[in-house]
């Protein structure tokens, strides 16, 4: 069945091309039009495109050339993938994307994708939930210059629950990061350090809590990198 004229937001998952939903896959070999962040997904996620299809590589475009391009073809009935990476849920950016695409009537769908803390759990083999030890998982960030955090949603508050905490965007804060822990955390408290999850160049480390910011120092991690905290880690290969 052909694709409708609409923007179909995909979320790619966090890299390999064998955890695209069959969705996802579907829809990315009809579409007409991929608009994708080259600096962010891997080339093999659009190898199996058509071969006319138009790839948009958008790593160095802003969302006012982004968008403009994407409403302009659906106009002339093509079917257009904005591929992201990761699972649109979370810290995707698509919120105001959308807004946009409704401000101009253009149809939008969403299909999400694996989270980056899904695979990384998985490549430890572990689960993040172990009944009468953990059973809540957080997901959070911390305060950067582009993007404060909520007072009330602040590190070291959400810390206060000693949670399996899943850390994004905080490679470049981490000793901060890792001050804010210690607030709650024991010292010895596993945290897994993921690099670039699923891709062929992926790293992860575990390390005591007290060593994370040392070990991503050492490691010069300044981007791509998810910090799984949590006490359901004890007993995996520390680094």
């Amino acid at each position: 069945m052909s694709l409708k004229p609409a923007v179909y937001i995909i979320g790619a998952g966090p890299g390999d091309p064998e955890l695209l939903t069959v969705k996802a896959y579907r829809i990315l070999s009809q579409a007409d039009t991929l608009l994708y962040a080259n600096s962010l997904v891997p080339r093999q996620l659009v190898k199996d495109v058509r071969p006319d299809a138009e790839l948009i590589p958008t790593g160095h475009e802003t969302l006012e050339d982004i968008v403009p391009m994407m409403c302009d073809r659906v106009r002339n009935g093509k079917a257009v993938v904005r591929l992201h990476s990761g699972d649109l849920t979370l810290y995707s950016a698509i919120h105001e994307q959308m807004q946009r695409l409704a401000e101009e009537d253009i149809p939008v769908e969403l299909i999400p994708g694996l989270g980056a803390y899904q695979a990384a759990a998985a490549k430890l083999g572990v689960e993040l939930t172990v009944p009468g030890l953990v059973q809540s998982i957080i997901l959070t960030r911390i305060s950067g210059r582009a993007s404060a955090v909520p007072d009330a949603e602040d590190l070291a508050s959400l810390a206060s629950h000693k949670a399996s905490l899943c850390l994004y965007l905080a490679a470049r804060h981490v000793e901060t990061a890792q001050d804010k822990l210690l607030q709650h955390y024991p010292p010895d408290t596993p945290v897994a350090i993921c690099y670039r999850v699923s891709w062929e160049d992926e790293k992860i480390w575990v390390v005591p809590l007290e060593k994370m910011a040392q070990a991503s120092r050492d490691a010069d991690l300044i981007r791509t990198t998810l910090y799984l905290v949590s006490p359901a880690l004890a007993g995996t290969p520390a680094a």
